[in-house]
């Protein structure tokens, strides 16, 4: 008790709450750039760490940590830009709600789950963090592993009513997640001799091409406003807290669910959203408004991965091993404050843990509160017409996928995975599927390589292992089952005879060609190297293929909606934007994307030349000073050092 009053008096302190607010500022300003997310925001505040009190620079560490799962619902539901592997599930009902003109419920459902989650996560932090060590300890490679198909199972879930489509998605964004060097040989496989590919293909580039890109270029074909519905903005905020309040048994489930998840080193916030979301759909009576702007999809991963974060301090606190990317440079930043993390934290030093664990909480509460001040205002953004807004947004796409590895490689993997996202999308395969598949590759195959280093193939009889497969036959079961129960329920009235199967259509049988092909190269690429490099693409490319099949050969198949057209214009985009990737390293970045966004704005939207010249000038200014913050060497071309020389005078 004493050290748990001694925590609440130093959180207490002017010095302590000031930091603490400057942390929440700049995670609310980092979170809602798409593409940067807390590790890059941490790594930009550890220089400034050196000689700080450690109370107090954990404050604004801890600011820092807390918001930006919640500042990145901002770009998340108003623009379908997933802020950081964190929001990419928020993205399946809250855009749909900001199409419709509730992106003000669905920001203020968002940001009330977001501070009940993380106020919940420190809750059972500030429980667990005495007991968890035992717990945590118990898991080993063999049940991590389980816990990755665990997550997988989502796929049941979330694919649209074709099982095999969300398998066969699945199963590719597996495969394309083996991409380099395998975990157990050190063995490259299927890089084609490209560098780029040696490292594996990075997530940010994957989530913006799979979601970002192809959703902005729809609207950009629309040239209309996010939301249809005029000057409205729905029922504001009001009816988004409300929305909580009925719900609060699903934010409890999901808030303890992601504190738990976030305990375990290695998943992490990326899995945990998207296993909600799942979770959410599955106890919901009506799953079909599910991707079309339900407000439990926003609420479940919302709740989750503030909840999450605080859980990913437990590791990071009693062992040194941190449960995320985040917590990985939050351990360098207690390093730097002379903190050693250990079991001394839980011991001589629990009155410091207790300020870390109460920072988040208050924190959340802060950023919450900042952010449904501002949802209403900021909604009004899905109000201006798209197409002004277009070439802003391309540009902080772009910017975030430069940062994966600051190549050109960035920018064309960026357009050949928005070229798969439009044809999944517009054939109604499931895109969080591969998402899914992609986020677990690496972590699955690692966990399933140490499991059989360490136990052989007696891990499959560990009763942690046992419960967790049982728990994905049922998951898998489930929606079967309910269907046969609904069929009984119906009785005779059921009577209808059942739909012929549909022809396949032109785009099925194209993806579905598509996949083939891909795993006919990978299984070329894979067959002659050795058994342990081989064995987890070779399960990716049977999965895909198989499923692929499947639906090839399938029934109950409905028919497509005629969209060929429509996809070869947004194919069409897609040449255009990578023609202005490749203008980046001839111009330079910063020319390039300020030439583009005023001809844009003038010639395309007709614009006049000031507002045009305004909206350019602001992104120079914002481009010059973020790169300089973050000390980010953009492509110079011909162009940028006469640009940056003229700024400088």
């Amino acid at each position: 008790m004493n050290e748990l009053l001694a925590a609440l008096g130093q959180i207490l302190t002017v010095a302590h709450l000031s930091y603490l607010v400057l942390g929440v500022i700049i995670g609310l300003i980092i979170g809602i750039i798409p593409g940067l997310g807390g590790i890059a925001g941490m790594s930009l505040l550890l220089p400034f760490l050196y000689g700080m009190e450690p109370s107090v620079g954990l404050g604004m560490l801890m600011g820092l940590v807390a918001v930006v799962p919640t500042g990145d619902t901002f770009t998340s539901v108003l623009m379908g830009i997933p802020g950081s592997s964190a929001s990419q599930a928020t993205v399946m009902d809250g855009f749909p709600l900001a199409k419709q003109g509730q992106a003000a419920r669905a920001l203020s459902a968002a940001f009330t789950s977001s501070l009940l989650g993380g106020v919940a996560g420190a809750i059972i932090l500030s429980g667990f963090i005495i007991v968890a060590r035992p717990l945590v300890l118990s898991f080993s490679s063999a049940e991590l592993f389980m816990l990755t198909l665990l997550g997988l199972s989502v796929v049941a879930s979330l694919s649209g009513g074709n099982l095999f489509k969300g398998l066969a998605a699945c199963g590719v964004g597996l495969l394309v997640g083996t991409i380099g060097a395998a975990p157990a040989t050190g063995e490259f496989r299927m890089t084609l001799g490209i560098d780029y590919l040696y490292d594996g293909i990075p997530l940010v580039v994957v989530g913006l091409g799979i979601f970002a890109l192809p959703e902005i270029i729809e609207l950009l074909i629309r040239n209309k406003s996010i939301s249809g519905k005029g000057n409205s903005l729905g029922s504001g905020w009001g009816q988004g807290v409300r929305d909580v309040l009925r719900n609060l048994p699903l934010v409890g489930k999901c808030s303890v669910f992601g504190s738990l998840v976030g305990a375990i080193p290695g998943l992490a916030g990326s899995v945990v959203d998207w296993m909600t979301y799942g979770f959410a759909m599955q106890s919901s009576k009506d799953k079909s408004s599910f991707g079309k702007g339900e407000i439990r999809g926003v609420i479940a991963p919302e709740s989750a991965n503030n909840a999450c974060a605080c859980g990913s301090m437990i590791p990071t606190l009693l062992f040194g091993v941190p449960g995320s990317g985040t917590a990985a440079v939050f351990l360098g930043g207690m390093l730097l404050l002379g903190i050693q993390p250990g079991i001394s934290m839980v011991d001589t030093h629990l009155n410091l843990t207790y300020t870390i664990v109460w920072s988040l909480a208050l924190a959340n509460i802060l950023g919450a509160l900042l952010c449904l001040g501002l949802a209403s205002p900021v909604a009004m953004l899905t109000r201006i017409p798209f197409s002004r807004m277009a070439p802003v947004l391309l540009t902080l796409i772009l910017f975030a996928a430069y940062q994966a590895t600051q190549s050109l490689g960035d920018f064309v993997v960026l357009a050949a995975i928005a070229t798969l996202g439009i044809l999944l999308k517009s054939a109604n395969w499931s895109r969080p599927a591969f998402l899914i598949g992609f986020v677990l590759a690496a972590g699955a195959e690692n966990y399933f390589f140490q499991s059989i280093q360490f136990y052989g193939y007696g891990w499959m009889q560990r009763p942690g292992v046992l419960i967790i497969a049982g728990l994905i036959l049922l998951s898998f079961a489930v929606p079967f089952i309910r269907k046969r129960l609904a069929a009984r329920t119906g009785g005779e009235a059921n009577t209808e005879p059942k739909p012929e199967r549909a022809p396949l259509s032109r785009l099925d049988g194209a993806i579905i060609a598509l996949l083939l092909v891909v795993c006919a190269l990978a299984l070329f690429d894979v067959w002659g190297r050795s058994e342990l490099t081989r064995a987890f693409p070779l399960f990716a490319i049977l999965l895909t293929a198989g499923s692929a099949l499947a639906v090839a050969f399938g029934t109950g198949r409905k028919p497509a909606e005629p969209g060929s057209q429509k996809v070869g214009r947004e194919l069409l985009y897609i040449s255009l934007f990578l023609g202005v990737a490749l203008l980046y390293f001839t111009l330079g970045f910063i020319s390039t994307s300020v030439i583009f966004t005023l001809l844009f704005l003038r010639l395309f939207t007709g614009s006049r030349w000031r507002l045009s010249g305004t909206v350019a000038a602001g992104q120079l200014l914002f481009l010059v000073g973020l790169g300089k913050a973050m000390s980010i060497d953009y492509p110079e071309g011909l162009l940028d050092p006469y640009l940056l020389s003229l700024i400088n005078l």
